[in-house]
């Protein structure tokens, strides 16, 4: 073949190989769709299916760049958009998505926070309760021990005496048993010789000693017995340390845990409305059990008014028991878990009843009248009908401190107890306060503070001054998540009931975690206080029982159950002790004040539902004077009374000038003035009080 002929073929199958690779790329012949060759950005984009011609429209049925031939072609009737405009567009869209899935990423990040939250505070808890769990053992291991110990003393000691005795009877045994042996064997051996009369004497002297020893008295018959026998009632203690402690833990989340009931949309101003809350699981199943760390509180844009009480059915259900004491509209909170559940906050409408009277107080109150209104009592039907201004309102001088046998002598001159001054707005700062409730004052002239939804102790002079304040929000040991109660020992330390760690803390006066008591025991403590002998004093709000403990943790006694009777509680808030080491309490739902010795026995009760003189509606802060006065906050009424010893009601303290708004904790500071927490205003106030 000559050369050119080959050059040729080659050339062919070249141009042969390239239309190939072409087809290659090319799309099926069989589809529909049209392409485009990909292009360098900035030029124009070729139809791959026509070509040479310039694909600058796009169809959005087909979503696929086209040419104007195919439009006019296979893309018949489709609809076109400019390839700019369609591309600016998907842009836009694209954009819009990036933004959406930008802002996905604050909401991960804090749902991340809040589940490493919960991890943490899970770890701690278990950690808490391991620590919980050795230390009890520790305890049952130390006190078996003891035991073990004072039965082995208890065997040693009796065997002693028992011994002691038969071993005394066997010697004085043995001892006769030998003289007559002796002697006897003296006589026998004398006898055996030859009678004669140098012998006689000595056989007279013999016979006296055998005559002697025949009829002396020896103890034959046995002295003590052989009986040491181990009474061990282990069965009853073996199934008790089967069944000791118990790991209580609930399913319940918050986002699918719901609140029913009509208490959600409304209620009457100063009567008890309930609400109930069903806790369920992450699939929306009811939780069949208790115990989940549920809190509830009314408030109105102001900040907070009311904590009320949870009651906890043990079936996964709960009811809230919560009373307003003004008209309005409020705000209800339920958070599981420090989280809202569905719809929480609720807004309230708080109505006066159509049927209300309004009953006015005379300015001043006799001595029959006081004493009338002192005479204990379970609570009137009649008195949470009737309605009046709060004394704040109605009485501009006070009035009159009336005589009685146990108080302060009659005075003659209106009381002018008045407000000296105040602390506090709502904040998170120094000298600002979230839900204040618990008060109490130092002999070193402090007022201290328990600030419950900031998680901390203020604490201040008696002049109003800020000193420190200490407190870290968790559930560890030495960290607060709820405080609401505070007292202050005679050793200086500080103790704060943690109502929603279930337990009571210790701190030295600088803030220093000492010791935590009452945990595993106590389910919502309320306030504190110490009695004259050092014990600690708790009043447990949900569990309606008063536990008095020693500093180390030791339970000393308690008392008290949930009802309406004497030795009942229906959500007891705080406690005081006066010189007589009563323990004075307040009885939040009976409406009522109760007196009770440091064993638990009833010595008084005082109060009633109402308005009037002597009538509480739902009592908060007590504190006793050096009289022996009874002072106390009156939280529905929003006053603060004054009863002596014996309950007869006294006066009011003068709050006109700044009204009260929900008052909790209360306590006299050490230069005689009344210092109150006023929950609803976020301050505490200073009253000058006339003793």
């Amino acid at each position: 073949m000559e050369p050119k002929e080959q050059q040729q073929q080659h050339q062919q199958q070249q141009q042969q190989q390239k239309q190939q690779q072409q087809q290659q790329h090319s799309p099926d012949s069989s589809s529909e769709e049209c392409t485009v060759l990909e292009v360098a950005p900035g030029k124009v984009a070729i139809c791959a299916k026509h070509a040479g011609k310039g694909a600058e429209l796009y169809c959005s049925g087909c979503e696929c760049v086209v040419c104007e031939e195919c439009v006019s072609g296979e893309h018949t009737g489709h609809i076109t958009l400019p390839l700019h405009k369609a591309l600016e567009k998907h842009r836009e869209t694209l954009q819009e998505r990036l933004r959406g899935a930008h802002n996905r990423l604050p909401q991960i990040s804090e749902a991340l926070g809040s589940l490493n939250e919960i991890l943490q505070q899970l770890t701690n808890q278990r950690t808490s309760i391991e620590e919980d769990i050795q230390s009890s053992f520790e305890e049952l291991h130390k006190t078996l021990d003891i035991r073990k110990s004072v039965l082995l003393m208890e065997l040693e000691v009796t065997y002693g005496l028992k011994h002691k005795v038969l071993q005394s009877q066997l010697a004085s045994l043995l001892r006769g048993q030998g003289d007559i042996s002796s002697s006897c064997a003296q006589t026998e051996e004398l006898m055996a010789g030859e009678a004669c009369a140098a012998s006689l004497q000595a056989e007279r002297g013999l016979g006296e000693r055998l005559e002697e020893l025949a009829s002396q008295g020896l103890p034959f018959q046995p002295e003590e017995n052989d009986q040491m026998d181990l009474v061990m009632e282990t069965e009853g203690l073996r199934k008790s340390i089967h069944n000791l402690g118990a790991i209580v833990t609930t399913s319940a989340v918050a986002s699918q845990s719901e609140a029913i009931g009509p208490g959600l949309e409304q209620c009457i101003v100063g009567l008890p409305t309930s609400v109930t809350i069903v806790t369920r699981d992450k699939a929306g199943g009811g939780c069949r059990s208790g115990n989940a760390n549920l809190s509830a509180e009314v408030f109105t844009p102001d900040g907070s008014v009311a904590d009320g009480e949870i009651l906890d059915n043990k079936n996964g259900t709960y009811e809230f028991v919560y009373t307003v004491p003004k008209d309005g509209e409020f705000s209800l909170a339920v958070r599981l878990y420090d989280q809202h559940i569905k719809g929480s906050p609720f807004r309230l409408q708080v109505t006066r009843s159509p049927d209300v009277t309004v009953e006015e107080s005379p300015p001043t109150t006799t001595a029959t009248s006081s004493a009338a209104n002192a005479t204990p009592s379970t609570g009137s039907s009649e008195g949470a009908k009737r309605r009046g201004k709060s004394p704040g309102q109605r009485i501009k001088k006070g009035s009159k401190r009336t005589s009685s046998a146990l108080g302060t002598p009659r005075r003659r001159n209106p009381i002018e107890d008045d407000l000296i001054f105040k602390i506090g707005t709502k904040g998170r700062n120094k000298g600002e306060f979230t839900n204040l409730q618990g008060v109490a004052a130092s002999s070193t002239g402090r007022i201290l503070i328990a600030d419950s939804n900031n998680q901390c102790v203020q604490i201040f002079s008696n002049e109003g001054e800020f000193k420190s304040r200490f407190g870290l929000r968790g559930r560890l040991p030495g960290q607060l998540q709820r405080p609401t109660g505070v007292a202050v020992h005679p050793s200086g330390d500080v103790i704060i009931a943690d109502y929603d760690n279930k337990w009571v803390s210790i701190f030295t006066s600088d803030g220093k975690f000492k010791a935590k008591l009452g945990s595993g025991r106590l389910m919502g403590p309320k306030g504190v206080t110490v009695d004259q002998n050092g014990h600690v004093i708790v009043v447990d709000n949900k569990a309606c029982t008063v536990y008095i403990f020693q500093p180390t943790g030791k339970l000393v006694t308690k008392f008290g159950s949930r009802g309406n009777g004497d030795k009942q509680f229906a959500g007891p808030h705080f406690a005081a002790v006066n010189y007589n080491n009563e323990i004075i309490v307040t009885d939040f739902h009976n409406h009522s004040v109760k007196v009770f010795t440091p064993d638990g026995e009833l010595v008084l009760k005082f109060g009633s539902n109402g308005e009037g003189n002597g009538q509480f509606n739902a009592p908060t802060g007590v504190a006793v004077d050096v009289n022996g006065n009874i002072i106390v906050a009156d939280w529905g009424n929003s006053r603060i009374q004054v009863f002596d010893g014996s309950g007869s009601f006294l006066s009011y303290i003068n709050t006109s000038a700044d009204p009260l708004y929900g008052p909790q904790g209360l306590a006299l500071t050490s230069d005689g003035h009344v210092v109150v927490a006023d929950s609803g205003n976020h301050c505490f106030k200073v009253y000058r009080y006339l003793q």
